[in-house]
């Protein structure tokens, strides 16, 4: 009995279930009339009628697509100036400092500037999720390609990388594990700029049902739309973030080091 309750998934479910009869028992015990709060059983119809309608899983790809091409944007543009700020000193005592600064700027306060630039649409969108990681994953990737053993340059210069092949080849494949860190914590950026940034452009969105379900006074699709939110994260972080760190412990070691210890 005991083993058997130490499965993840028993445990898990376990869990759950007991979130479930707690939430319910809340609802029941509270008395509530009108649209204060919903039930499970209220959340779990509102969910079975948006997938019915076609309304959520519209609203879930038009984000996702959303998210993919914001944090791609924003993958690209901060690895690269990641890496400039650090093998650059008079780049990173002036650039640097901006981008410092900023990085203390909440996502969603460049949201106005992106309604003045783009207007209500795609654009302010995209603008506010890009913002939203791409400073993050920018000065991760900085931190990532300082922290890199002198060791590894002199052994890349000695076997002839210069330059730019230097850091291709030698410095980011060896900063990699510390920057894939910081793809994780720019994505959880960008997923939260972007619903920040739905709430408020109207277009078919997680994020504009979610207003929807605030002018209507509906808590159940309120709460139905949250737990869709939650499981994309959980998703993204275990079938895809979860991939990537299996990867970078076989592929850099860390999962003998791992067992090892374990032992």
């Amino acid at each position: 009995m005991a083993t058997w309750l130490q499965k993840v998934w028993v445990q898990r479910f376990l869990f759950l279930a007991a979130v479930l009869v707690l939430w319910d028992g809340f609802f029941r015990l509270g008395g509530y009339t009108g649209n204060l709060f919903a039930s499970p059983t209220d959340v779990a119809d509102s969910l079975a009628q948006g997938l019915r309608s076609g309304r959520l899983p519209e609203a879930l790809l038009a984000s996702l697509r959303r998210l993919v091409v914001g944090y791609g944007l924003s993958i690209g543009a901060g690895v690269v100036l990641g890496t400039v700020l650090a093998a650059s000193r008079p780049v990173k005592n002036t650039l640097g400092a901006l981008m410092s600064g900023l990085q203390a700027l909440p996502s969603i306060s460049w949201l106005p500037l992106a309604l003045l630039w783009f207007g209500a649409g795609e654009g302010a969108i995209l603008f506010v999720t890009v913002m939203g990681s791409f400073l993050a994953i920018t000065v991760s990737t900085e931190d990532a390609v300082r922290n890199v053993p002198p060791l590894y340059y002199r052994a890349g210069e000695v076997l002839g990388a210069r330059g730019c092949r230097l850091y291709c080849q030698v410095i980011l494949p060896a900063a990699f594990p510390a920057i894939a860190t910081g793809l994780k914590l720019g994505w959880s950026f960008a997923w939260r700029s972007l619903m920040g940034a739905e709430l408020i452009v109207s277009t078919a969105s997680l994020g504009q049902l979610l207003s929807s379900g605030r002018a209507a006074g509906d808590t159940a699709l309120l709460l139905a739309v949250m737990l869709v939110i939650v499981a994309v994260g959980l998703a993204f972080d275990r079938f895809v973030f979860g991939a990537l760190d299996r990867v970078v412990r076989t592929r850099w070691g860390f999962q003998g080091r791992a067992v090892a210890a374990a032992s």
